[in-house]
């Protein structure tokens, strides 16, 4: 019995993508590996976030700056005074002077042997008098206050002026050359936050072709739907998880940045609130980031799924995976030598390059104003996906799908020698 497929009873390669890319969402959105797969990377920060709160906790609890006074009464509330003086009108920079408890009413105090009994918490000890201050301390300490406490001692020393007027100021524009040098951050955060998420999120492309190979269903996919469609559907449901799981870990981080601001700042000795605003502006350069992300996590995504077509097993497609983890890595590392370098041979190469393109690009809307050279650059990372996509499902076609047939029709080869064989050896019996 023929069957009759007419083009109305078959899907269109929109439609079939759109049956993979809801069947894949759903399916892999509502799993328990993939809520175990977004409480992973929440452990390693919460744990580090918990531990440079706590590191801080004791740092500021143990390891103080203050340095003790050990003159006479009079002398050590005017240093006292002079250092809270100078203290508010230098910003706080000076740390803070207070009077050594085993000094006060004692003559023969001595400092030397009280620093070397490492008693109290003081960096250095202030002796003599305001017109001979001595600084009793190591000699890293003595080279570092010597100076400053010469300058309370003078200030004590005279009484006036107890303050000090206030300079004015008048604020001019960043030069050119110091925003650009000063967006380099940016580029180079934007850059490292692009990479890893593709790098995280993209093995869910492999894990789920490499499940699915394994159990044959791709196989029935195929002979149902165009291999084209299959690709970019299931391609398209993982950027939609991924995005979910973006989604999720920024709700978690905003919490936990609102709760440990003070720790994160303190483990990564960086303030992002402090980045310099993108050329294109905050709102274009966020959009950007996201398409970049998406054509950046597609380019991958295609690879894996061309290894998948191409291997046999599970562990296989492990191994031939790893290739393509290295010359990423060694994309975003061409990109990142070239923040900055705009129009230079490499930094052209490197977004040419496809799967380089979403990094160098990214830098280029932190460091440029122009917006047309990204439509160019969306559009050539978008046509290079398709290309990826159509060399993947070819491959599948020619190694999946034909050695089916191929070995069907050894299956039948077999079964036709074997049935001659039979006759041949029972006619001389006949």
């Amino acid at each position: 019995m023929s069957h009759d497929y007419s083009s109305n009873s078959r899907l269109s390669m929109l439609q079939a993508a759109w049956v993979i890319a809801r069947r894949d969402f759903i399916a892999v959105l509502f799993s328990r590996a993939f809520l175990f797969f977004l409480i992973g990377p929440l452990f390693p920060v919460f744990i580090g976030g918990v531990a440079g709160s706590i590191g801080k906790s004791v740092s500021e609890q143990t390891i103080t700056t203050e340095i003790g006074v050990a003159m006479s009464a009079q002398d050590t509330a005017a240093m006292i005074a002079a250092a809270d003086t100078l203290g508010e009108q230098m910003g706080g920079t000076l740390p803070p002077f207070s009077e050594v408890d085993a000094a006060r009413g004692n003559p023969n105090f001595d400092a030397v042997a009280y620093m070397d009994a490492r008693q109290g918490n003081y960096v250095a000890i202030v002796t003599g008098t305001l017109a001979a201050p001595e600084v009793v301390g190591t000699e890293r300490q003595v080279e570092r206050w010597s100076g400053r406490i010469e300058l309370l001692a003078a200030t004590a020393l005279q009484s006036t002026p107890t303050s000090f007027p206030e300079a004015g100021s008048q604020i001019v524009a960043a030069s050119a050359a110091s925003e650009r040098t000063s967006r380099v951050r940016t580029a180079q955060a934007a850059q490292m936050v692009l990479f890893l998420l593709t790098i995280l999120l993209g093995g869910m492309v492999l894990s789920n072709l490499a499940e699915e190979k394994g159990n044959k269903i791709i196989e029935v996919l195929a002979a149902a739907l165009p291999m084209d469609a299959v690709f970019m559907g299931k391609l398209f449901a993982m950027l939609a998880v991924s995005f979910v799981g973006i989604s999720v870990w920024f709700i978690f981080g905003f919490a936990f940045w609102s709760v440990a601001e003070d720790a994160i700042v303190t483990v990564t000795q960086t303030d992002f609130r402090s980045l310099p605003g993108p050329a294109v502006g905050w709102p274009a350069f966020i959009a950007l980031g996201i398409a970049y992300f998406s054509t950046a996590y597609l380019l991958l995504g295609s690879l894996f799924l061309t290894i998948g077509a191409m291997a046999s097993s599970v562990r296989e497609v492990q191994t031939m995976s790893m290739p393509v983890t290295m010359l990423q890595i060694m994309v975003f590392f061409l990109s990142a030598a070239n923040i900055g370098k705009t129009g230079t041979a490499l930094e052209i190469t490197s977004v040419l390059f496809p799967l380089s393109s979403p990094f160098a690009m990214t830098a280029r809307a932190a460091l440029e104003p122009t917006l047309w050279t990204h439509a160019a650059a969306l559009a050539w990372q978008a046509m290079w996906v398709v290309l990826l996509v159509k060399g993947g499902s070819m491959l599948f076609r020619k190694r999946v799908m034909k050695s089916g047939s191929a070995g069907s029709g050894k299956r039948k080869r077999g079964l036709f020698a074997r049935g001659k064989s039979e006759e041949q050896t029972l006619e001389p019996a006949e």
